[in-house]
């Protein structure tokens, strides 16, 4: 299965995306999740599927969610996370 996608950042919190469906765009995302996200900046258009590789979610994941919810919402890293991506380097 694949899908064209459009990946957003958040104006408001760095490192927190949104995937939507291209052609569903925005139409299934909450009001209250854009009121939390804030101003969607575009960020690509690309063609999603399972066997793709993503920095930090898992392709078909993305594509669950989006079919089921019309959206997937990548949050930032925690410093946790980060602190042990910098301990292996």
């Amino acid at each position: 299965m694949s899908r064209q996608v459009r990946v957003y950042r958040s104006s408001r919190r760095q490192g927190m995306y949104l995937y939507v469906d291209l052609v569903e765009d925005m139409d299934r995302v909450p009001d209250a999740l854009m009121k939390q996200f804030g101003r969607p900046v575009e960020v690509m258009e690309l063609e999603l599927h399972a066997g793709r590789k993503l920095a930090r979610a898992e392709a078909a994941v993305v594509l669950e969610r989006i079919a089921a919810d019309g959206f997937f919402l990548q949050m930032p890293p925690s410093p946790e996370t980060d602190a042990e991506a910098g301990a292996g380097a």
